[in-house]
């Protein structure tokens, strides 16, 4: 994201400097597992002025491609890059901000936060009461199924992380348990084209954040359940009980060593499927509206996600049954170093699209910020161009 934030800069000829903790696309490097590929197909990723030219447009990168992609287009845009410079702490001055630095300090009229969502993994409180005995792992520190002890797997969260992440290590021959709460179910593929093929051109990745009635709800929704294969796989949770993992509800509470789940597993299921329902009908409708139906396959409707016959309230995790649990429970942006008062008491930022409530100061990466698409690659280049458009007319007012 800051990255296309610098090439609109530069096509403006405004002094700016991009500041990077580690190498470029340090996340991609050190911080996913190794199976994990892109959820947009590969012709969705594209940037200002660059977009992939490969030979696979229907395809998912995988992360060494991903970080050959955003390395190529940091060079090509001549970003001006400091590497392995850490930003630990922002704060205002008379004219604008300064930017304390692991290599020193900067002061700037303007800033422009780009380190996105997912820089903490968001684990609750409650895991400070499983027994010591299990190891635990977040998206941050496991890689691969050969990393986790021998034996069953607990997988609490079953958002697009946790439908993978169960995937795999059930396909390793651990037992496994997946912990259900709130998701959003969609097949990968609909009527013959990639389901963000639909969510590009029916206009949902396009729509607004003032277009909708509950943004913050919006915001706080989970990942869809989806997966990037080259077989075009849908990964739902129909598919996880056909193969063995099994589904329990929400954790809810762990005391004396028991985890005790949520019930209501059926309502959890029939809600995501009516939401699903109702986005398909929404792409079908589109299809009408543009006499397009000649274009696609026949109208689709998905089995129901099926409620298991009988699914455990308890679980106790001191019998050995259970070795390590992963918490596929979401991310969160870290603020440590922003030293404004522009964080909410639930420790989100406080902006107005990519605007935060500070001169000055803006924000780029986080869900839905001007459009459904922010957090995505192909999100980066029309919030990129409000945020500069927004700076540039900022930056020609005499400073204050």
């Amino acid at each position: 994201m800051g990255l296309a934030a610098s090439r609109y800069l530069s096509e403006r000829s405004i002094d700016h400097v991009v500041l990077e903790r580690g190498e470029v696309a340090n996340s991609w490097r050190r911080e996913r597992w190794d199976s994990l590929r892109l959820l947009t197909p590969n012709w969705q990723s594209r940037l200002p002025g660059f977009q992939y030219d490969g030979s696979d447009p229907d395809g998912y990168m995988t992360m060494g491609e991903v970080i050959g992609c955003i390395s190529r287009f940091a060079a090509t845009s001549r970003a001006p890059v400091r590497a392995h410079t850490a930003v630990t702490g922002v704060k205002r001055s008379a004219n604008g901000y300064e930017v304390a630095t692991s290599n020193g300090d900067l002061r700037c009229r303007t800033v422009v936060i780009a380190s996105g969502a997912c820089n903490v993994a968001s684990v609750p409180a409650l895991a400070a009461q499983v027994p010591p005995s299990l190891a635990s792992f977040t998206p941050f520190n496991y890689r691969n199924a050969d990393s986790l002890p021998d034996g069953g797997v607990l997988v609490v969260g079953a958002s697009a992380t946790g439908v993978q992440l169960a995937d795999e290590i059930v396909r390793s021959g651990r037992p496994v348990t997946l912990s259900v709460g709130e998701h959003v179910r969609l097949p990968r593929t609909y009527r013959g084209r990639d389901v963000l093929w639909w969510m590009d051109a029916a206009g949902v990745w396009n729509q607004r954040h003032t277009e909708v009635d509950d943004l913050m709800r919006v915001r706080r929704l989970p990942s869809p359940q989806l997966v990037g294969t080259p077989e075009r796989t849908t990964l739902d949770l129909n598919t996880l009980s056909a193969i063995g993992v099994r589904l329990v509800g929400r954790l809810a509470v762990v005391r004396d060593g028991q985890a005790l789940f949520s019930g209501g597993l059926r309502n959890q299921f029939a809600l995501a499927d009516l939401k699903m329902d109702r986005l398909l009908g929404t792409f079908d409708k589109w299809a009408r509206s543009r006499a397009r139906e000649s274009e696609f396959g026949p109208v689709e409707r998905f089995e129901p996600t099926r409620v298991p016959e009988s699914s455990p309230l308890t679980l106790d995790l001191r019998k050995g049954a259970i070795r390590s649990i992963v918490w596929a429970t979401g991310f969160r942006p870290d603020y440590s170093w922003l030293q404004v008062p522009v964080i909410d008491d639930k420790g989100h930022l406080c902006h107005d699209g990519v605007v935060v409530a500070a001169p000055g100061l803006y924000a780029l990466g986080l869900p839905f910020l001007r459009r459904r698409k922010s957090t995505f690659i192909i999100g980066a280049e029309d919030d990129a161009r409000d945020v500069i458009d927004h700076m540039a007319g900022y930056l020609a007012k005499p400073a204050v």
